[in-house]
């Protein structure tokens, strides 16, 4: 079997929302410039990032509206600007956005408003030449686009409700009712076709970008997808529905680290014997897409592939689930048919059982450690350094971490199931095994991390910038406060460049290197 040779290498972690910029959010423009020359100083081989969906309600990547599309609040507001299609004055009507952090109600009004803009402009004066590459986009992508941008348009006409509310002949895509919303809601649905083909225009700049710097992207694919996206609207067979296309049973996880009740996901589970019967071919057609995006993918939850943990769907909490076996090897077997070598990072983080050791190891993937798991147990802690097997990715922390310096400061409650006790436990070990007084505990992370014998090393910003919890991403189990923590354009120094380029030489993960066996 040809498996993807890893170099031993290094990254960072940062999403593009999270970039500096005008638009208060991160975009595609001339701050991603220089993000990418941030990255290449320091001496990082990835960018890793989150899946680039349109988000839904809670923002998070995780629950996009759908797996194929790309987020159109990611277009920078100037590159409409240059392309002609919005004046140059309407940025002056800029609302005063926060530099620190993302208010998404406020951005999707102010790029909503821009983006239909552009639109009519593009209707009514855009060159011949960009209306041919429109229509050919159009015609390339339409497996996903045409369905997709019927589900916005309708959607937004039914002022934002989830599908399984619209009327039954929508819901149940009755023929002759989508034919008729296409006529009537044909401008809608062009727009957000539309709003495509400015986004993936842009991201094939963004990635070409990264390729001249030698800048290999991590894109990232979660196992499920929401419910009330295109994904299910449009294959309602894939999936475990009632007849009024309700989820019968929904996806989650055991209690862990991050709750005591489990996480309670709400995705609709998929019908597997259904998809192995036409060989896999929504999921082959989500990875054949998102390879042509980015460089390596990382498998969310992956242990979802070897069983799932399987919620009946009106269960107050995830602790009522069980473990049902899928089809893992049957999928990873027909993708290795599919595209050959398979550049994919398991995430096999939470209740990892021997079947799932079996699948990743099927396939040559390789898993992850976190650092933040590795001091609550004993020496024989997987996550700690000396554990480590070269065929591994490390992280000081993930999205859905605390950042390391909160980490270290955090309290009993905040963020996760240990006690006082457990925390002081915790920090002593830490700072005995990485031999600090905790003064600089994320660059002693970080260090740590680079010089472990796993293939590749990955860190968050905010790491780099040595933030308290004011700078973390995610916080599993709650709804309020996620995804919108942005780094400023004074963040990108000369010196935290050097001192990580510095440690990636030190341990032997310059670009170029060498190449892990």
């Amino acid at each position: 079997m040809t498996t993807y040779r890893w170099p031993r290498a290094c990254g960072l972690l940062l999403h593009p929302t999270s970039l500096p910029g005008p638009d208060g959010i991160g975009t595609l423009d001339g701050h991603l410039e220089q993000w990418l020359d941030f990255l290449a100083a320091a001496g990082q081989t990835y960018w890793q990032i989150l899946p680039l969906v349109p988000t839904g309600y809670g923002d998070s990547p995780y629950a996009g509206l759908s797996a194929f599309a790309g987020n159109p609040l990611l277009i920078p507001s100037e590159t409409l600007v240059e392309l002609g299609l919005v004046a140059r004055q309407r940025l002056h009507e800029r609302p005063p956005f926060s530099e620190q952090s993302v208010d998404y109600g406020a951005v999707i009004t102010w790029k909503q408003r821009l983006l239909a803009e552009a639109f009519e402009r593009f209707v009514a004066a855009a060159p011949d030449a960009w209306r041919a590459d429109f229509e050919a986009f159009c015609a390339a992508e339409a497996d996903w686009l045409t369905d997709y941008a019927l589900f916005r348009a309708l959607k937004d006409a039914h002022g934002g409700r989830a599908w399984h509310t619209w009327p039954p002949e929508l819901r149940d895509r009755k023929p002759a009712a989508l034919e008729a919303a296409r006529r009537n809601l044909s401008a809608a649905v062009a727009s957000h076709q539309f709003q495509q083909w400015l986004f993936f225009r842009q991201w094939q700049r963004t990635r070409e970008a990264c390729h001249r710097r030698g800048i290999r992207i991590i894109g990232d694919a979660p196992i499920f997808v929401a419910y009330d996206s295109a994904d299910v609207w449009a294959n309602r067979e894939l999936f475990k529905l009632d007849a009024e296309g309700r989820p019968t049973h929904v996806a989650g996880v055991p209690p862990d680290y991050f709750s005591a009740t489990g996480q309670l996901w709400g995705n609709p589970l998929y019908r597997w014997q259904r998809m192995a019967d036409d060989g896999f071919g929504w999921w082959l057609a989500r990875m054949r897409h998102l390879f042509r995006l980015v460089d390596v993918v990382r498998l969310d939850h992956f242990r979802g592939f070897a069983a799932c943990w399987t919620i009946p769907a009106d269960a107050p909490t995830a602790a009522t689930g069980r473990w049902v076996k899928t089809p893992g090897r049957k999928l990873f077997t027909a993708m290795r048919r599919a595209f050959g070598v398979l550049p994919i990072i398991a995430e096999d983080l939470g209740v990892i059982t021997p079947d799932v050791v079996a699948l990743r190891d099927a396939f040559g993937f390789p898993g992850m450690r976190v650092l933040q798991f590795a001091f609550g147990g004993d020496p024989n802690n997987q996550d700690l350094p000396h554990n480590y097997v070269p065929n591994a990715v490390v992280y000081t922390g993930t999205h859905d971490n605390d950042t390391t310096v909160g980490w270290y400061a955090s309290r009993p409650g905040v963020g996760s199931t240990r006690d006082a006790e457990g925390i002081e436990r915790e920090r002593a070990f830490c700072r005995a095994y990485l031999n600090t007084n905790g003064a600089e505990i994320h660059w002693d992370f970080i260090r740590a991390a680079y010089a472990s014998v796993a293939h590749t090393a990955i860190v968050p910003m905010q790491d780099v910038l040595g933030l308290g919890s004011e700078g973390r991403m995610n916080l599993p189990a709650s709804e309020r406060g996620n995804w919108s923590w942005r780094c400023r354009r004074e963040d990108f120094t000369a010196s935290a460049a050097k001192r990580l380029r510095e440690l990636a030489s030190l341990y032997g993960r310059l670009p170029g290197s060498s190449v892990s066996d």
